[in-house]
């Protein structure tokens, strides 16, 4: 019986995939990447804003089409959609055969074997149920880094989200477990980079420990021998400490690269979002962290277009842009999401307006986002060697300064063969837009 895995949205979801994955692996199911040779698919399906949720529904329509020419024998959809909408895609969408909400991976063998019965499941638990400790895991990010999920569900209740309602309420997973998978990630799998991931890192251990308990965690993830670097993502502003960045800053495996999503610096607009900070909050923290880390590379993500939005509240946000020179930053265009408090807010935005913001906000971005890249021709940095292009005799990386998926890459030539998992110091000859260019570092030796 082969079973294929289409993981759609955010890299959490992916954790979540890799462990269904991983289950079914352990109960002698053939895995495929090739849909056309599956007998049963699982989308694991994303609805965090409207285009996450059209591209979901449009995956599943895809596959019964498959089912219904006979190509297909079971659709099992998982993950956010299945949490919120399960009774719609059940009835709407016949060719679906179960539904499994975001708490209910752990039960994912079962409910395959109920469907291939001919069963019609639907596996929706209570989303602030204990979280289940799952060792199993199949990487299929190429194996050489792995995201590491170290919570589940938020707390914080932004006006604009619906994540608490098909999440749940925060939840950390206990730090021994969590050593333990990142030891099997490493010594068994051959990872090297962890990168750390949940709704929010930065509160981790608080509903476990009474504390923020992400210090105490780093400092045992940097013992593990093998693991060469650590990367965090999701920190919200106003939880990032002072005892956070000194852990980060003392210890080497630590990138010094962190994720902080802001979504606004208008103070009004920050008001009406549920956001915890102020504008001048958010230009002290940030102050600080560059203070404690001159080197650090900072990320941010930014919403146009929010209820009430006016022009002078976008001009804010383009000075606040300006000002800070984020090294990365995403921008996305309000998404009106039902059962959430903004929805019903009056002011709402056309969509032209908000293209238009999310659209000035990038072209300035882009300027600093290229000027920072330039700025690092001649500089020696450690690459993270991803790959190889043979057509072109060059070596695809990362650095420090660059996530997977999000981020850009380092293109590089060498003299010496390299494999993927490799870190070599590389010399940056160049710049390319968000990408740098550069050769192997002629001292280097293996």
């Amino acid at each position: 019986m082969k079973v294929s895995f289409v993981s759609l949205g955010c890299d959490k979801n992916l954790s979540d995939s890799e462990t269904m994955l991983g289950l079914l692996l352990e109960k002698g199911y053939e895995v495929t990447e090739d849909e056309t040779e599956a007998d049963a698919v699982v989308i694991n399906s994303c609805c965090f804003i409207h285009d996450a949720k059209q591209e979901s529904v449009n995956t599943i329509l895809e596959f019964a089409d498959m089912k219904t020419e006979g190509k297909l024998k079971a659709i099992i959809v998982a993950g956010c959609l299945s949490q919120r909408y399960c009774d719609e895609i059940l009835e709407e969408i016949p060719e679906v055969d179960a539904c499994i909400g975001t708490n209910g991976i752990a039960e994912i063998v079962d409910v395959l074997e109920r469907v291939l019965n001919g069963e019609k499941v639907r596996r929706v638990s209570d989303i602030n149920a204990e979280l289940p400790r799952i060792k199993a895991r199949a990487v299929t990010t190429g194996g050489h880094f792995a995201y590491l999920k170290i919570a589940e569900g938020c707390d914080k209740c932004c006006t604009y989200c619906i994540i608490p309602k098909i999440r749940g309420k925060y939840r950390s997973l206990p730090m021994d477990f969590l050593i333990e998978q990142a030891e099997y990630l490493v010594n068994d799998v051959g990872v090297k980079e962890l990168i750390l991931v949940a709704q929010e890192t930065t509160v981790y251990g608080t509903d476990l420990y009474g504390h923020k308990a992400l210090p105490e965690l780093l400092k045992k993830l940097c013992r593990i021998d093998g693991l060469e670097w650590i990367r965090i993502l999701y920190c919200y502003p106003e939880e990032v400490t002072e005892e956070l960045l000194d852990v980060m800053r003392s210890e080497p495996k630590i990138c010094h690269y962190l994720d902080i999503p802001i979504q606004h610096a208008s103070d009004s607009v920050l008001k009406r979002m549920g956001r915890r900070t102020t504008r001048q909050e958010l230009i002290d923290k940030i102050n600080l962290i560059r203070d404690k880390m001159p080197d650090v590379v900072l990320r941010t993500t930014l919403i146009t277009g929010f209820p009430g939005e006016t022009e002078e509240d976008h001009e804010i946000l383009l000075d606040f842009v300006d000002e800070m020179e984020f090294d990365r930053l995403g921008v996305f265009t309000y998404s009106r999401e039902e059962d959430t408090p903004a929805a019903e807010m009056p002011g709402q935005i056309d969509e032209d307006v908000k293209n238009a913001r999310r659209d000035s906000i990038m072209e300035l971005q882009q300027e600093i986002a290229f000027e920072h890249t330039e700025s690092r021709v001649g500089q020696r940095m450690l690459a993270f060697v991803e790959g190889y292009l043979p057509e072109d005799n060059i070596y695809v990386a990362r650095t420090y300064m660059d996530a997977p998926s999000v981020d850009g890459y380092l293109f590089f030539t060498s003299d010496r063969e390299l494999m993927s998992g490799d870190f070599v110091p590389v010399r940056i000859t160049g710049s390319n837009e968000y990408d740098l260019i550069g050769e192997l570092d002629n001292e280097y030796s293996q």
